[in-house]
């Protein structure tokens, strides 16, 4: 599965802008609302496996991950995709585990499951009443450790998941642009190759190239285990000792630093597609959060930059583009903090009727640099902030969402004792902060631009040979 984790719902909608409404009267700038450290313990096995538990015991459940320091970024040039084929064989079998048997034993306790491939990491994770925690933690200890498939299985699984880039991707114009924008904007950064993979390396993938994966990557010291929830530490400390315990650590494959040079010049593409309305992507080279330098300025300020452009009904690009000057349907900014690659601030926004990329162009850069000239509002930053907050808020309600933020964080090498005083340093950042970023980074020798010109419904790929349901 390749997944953003979104508010679908309409009563989780309702209940995040109760929680924003709230944070804005109620709490205080400080992160201590936030001090979880005391509930949260971390250890080390004698393999190289780190266990961090967090303690919630407002429900009888239990959320547990396994994370592996193994994404898409760590891929090759022809065998790209190779993580999440990997993903998707996890649940093929052990050798005491017949293929399809893990997601049917799990549902058997009353638990759910599922798994994720991103850049940064693999991971996997069940969700179950605590009394079933050990049954699932040794499912998943056997498959760290024992996973067999056949090339037949290979084959078949292999078929799901070009078919799966065919949907999301291939038939996808926002897909097929942000594929195009990630490989236009980095030229050495293995970020640029997408993560389900280019389809010529998925034709030529060979069930070798998954076992080969596996071996390198799927080892105790290149995994963290997540587990939260109604839970004592010692005592789950004491099942992970039991079950991953005895797998071996191996010897890892060397990392190398891949960085990317640096960018010189304005980059433009254009993306031929079958597409109802034009549409433009804006990409700048940003840093990112530097675990070494926690107190650096800039990333916390592009964060709350990109909330006060598209945070929120009222934010920048929405009321600017879509509702004043109707230059757009839609817009959105996205920045990540956290991440093992470099990072992008990106821009994008989907043209009116009448309306061309060359005006939503214009529309981007007048509304960035009003911000850079004139600030933000002291207003409007505290209404960023107080939205921002009560996401976290909202985020720690939930026990998974815990477990993700802690897993995708400790991933990148940032601790989750850092996590509070993220948010801290976030509540301290200032109007003069965020202009100074903007005019650091969104200069043209680190943008790239990707825009989309939409072609008839007719240029839809031919019929394709192959249908059916996608496990993930």
């Amino acid at each position: 599965m390749i997944a953003k984790f979104q508010f679908s719902n309409p009563i989780l909608r309702a209940i995040r802008s109760a929680l924003i409404a709230l944070a804005a009267i109620c709490l205080p700038v400080s992160g201590n609302a936030f001090a979880t450290q005391s509930d949260t313990h971390e250890y080390q096995l004698k393999n190289g496996l780190r266990l961090i538990v967090r303690q919630d015991h407002r429900a009888p459940t239990v959320v547990h991950m396994v994370w592996y320091r193994a994404g898409s970024m760590d891929e090759v040039n022809g065998k790209t995709g190779v993580a999440h084929v990997l993903e998707h064989m996890m649940f093929k079998g052990t050798k005491t585990v017949k293929s399809g048997e893990f997601s049917r034993m799990v549902a058997a306790v009353g638990g759910r499951e599922n798994a994720f491939t991103a850049r940064d990491f693999t991971g996997y994770f069940q969700q179950i009443e605590k009394s079933k925690l050990a049954e699932v933690m040794r499912l998943e200890a056997d498959r760290m450790a024992n996973l067999q498939f056949s090339d037949e299985e290979f084959g078949r699984e292999l078929q799901v998941v070009m078919e799966e880039r065919r949907l999301r991707t291939e038939d996808n114009p926002s897909s097929l642009m942000r594929e195009l924008l990630m490989a236009t904007a980095f030229m050495s950064s293995p970020y640029r190759h997408p993560i389900i993979g280019w389809m010529n390396d998925l034709q030529n993938m060979q069930p070798a190239d998954a076992r080969q994966w596996y071996r390198d990557w799927y080892a105790p010291n290149n995994a963290v285990v997540v587990v939260a929830g109604d839970v004592n530490p010692l005592a789950v400390k004491a099942l992970v000792e039991k079950y991953y315990g005895p797998i071996s650590a191996k010897k890892l494959p060397e990392r190398k630093p891949q960085l990317e040079p640096e960018q010189k010049g304005e980059k433009r593409a254009v993306l031929k597609a079958p597409a109802e309305s034009p549409q433009i992507m804006m990409a700048w080279k940003v840093p990112k959060l530097d675990p070494k330098k926690m107190d650096e300025v800039d990333p916390y300020a592009l964060l709350v930059l990109s909330a006060v452009l598209s945070g929120h009904d009222n934010s920048r690009l929405n009321r600017e583009l879509v509702r004043n000057q109707r230059l757009a349907n839609s817009t959105g900014a996205s920045y990540e903090l956290i991440s093992r690659g470099p990072e992008l601030f990106v821009i994008g926004a989907t043209a009116a009727k009448g309306q061309t990329v060359q005006d939503l162009e214009r529309g981007i850069m007048k509304t960035l640099g009003d911000i850079a000239n004139q600030g933000v509002t002291e207003s409007e930053l505290k209404r960023i902030k107080a939205q921002l907050l009560a996401s976290q808020v909202y985020k720690r309600d939930s026990i998974f969402a815990q477990a993700m933020e802690i897993g995708s964080s400790e991933i990148a090498n940032v601790s989750w004792r850092d996590l509070d005083r993220i948010i801290e340093r976030i509540q301290l950042i200032q109007s003069d902060q965020i202009q100074r970023a903007i005019n650091t980074y969104f200069v043209s020798d680190g943008l790239t631009i990707v825009t989309l010109d939409p072609q008839p419904r007719s240029m839809l790929a031919k019929p394709r040979g192959m249908s059916g349901s996608l496990r993930h």
